[in-house]
């Protein structure tokens, strides 16, 4: 949510969290790798931006992925279901 307001270094990001300065890198590093941030240097300090639209694709991903997970539950519900039957 702090890059969706406008582009940050990693120490302004780091300053809201009560990690490491390395896990923020880390953090960083793995969202600019699935392209959600992108980097602008300036001068000496690098600013990270978030491309919103890469949001899409993740909203997108998380619909299949619920759609999945509830149809793997309605399946463990009926196997439950059926074991509870077969004790009785």
């Amino acid at each position: 949510m702090l890059l969706a307001v406008g582009a940050m270094t990693p120490n302004a990001i780091a300053e809201h969290f009560n990690s490491s300065r390395q896990a923020i890198s880390k953090h960083i590093r793995i969202l600019a790798e699935c392209e959600i941030l992108t980097q602008e240097q300036q001068g000496r300090e690098i600013h990270y931006h978030l491309k919103a639209d890469k949001m899409n694709d993740i909203e997108a991903w998380l619909e299949e992925f619920k759609k999945l997970m509830s149809k793997r539950f309605d399946q463990l519900d009926v196997v439950l279901e059926q074991l509870k039957r077969n004790r009785k």
